[in-house]
């Protein structure tokens, strides 16, 4: 029996597209290469970023992991801030999704 569990939500997915054009949707995601492109681009020059408006479904059905480790506040304010100079934002969402498989399998 192949039971699917949500860990992302849609609902979050577009509230992190308003700043899309940084890439926080798809490394919400778990899209690391592909949210970079779109943070030093400002998502594709704003057309990636209009397309992924209408991507967010497929991509909420494709991800696996849940946001910044089920810190939902501490992650929207450290996406939003910049992090430590965008450095620690760029390390966070890079190794995000290794971050939040570790803590899933913690949690069992």
């Amino acid at each position: 029996m192949n039971t699917r569990t949500d860990t992302h939500s849609e609902l979050i997915g577009y509230l992190l597209w308003i700043f899309g054009f940084t890439g926080s949707h798809r490394f919400y995601f778990g899209r690391p290469v592909t949210g970079t492109i779109w943070f030093f681009t400002l998502g594709l020059l704003g057309i990636g970023w209009l397309i992924d408006l209408f991507l967010i479904p497929w991509m909420e059905r494709t991800a696996e992991l849940r946001f910044y480790m089920g810190k939902w506040v501490t992650g929207i304010i450290y996406l939003l801030t910049g992090g430590l100079f965008l450095l620690g934002l760029l390390y966070d969402l890079w190794t995000l999704n290794s971050q939040v498989s570790e803590l899933n399998r913690i949690k069992g």
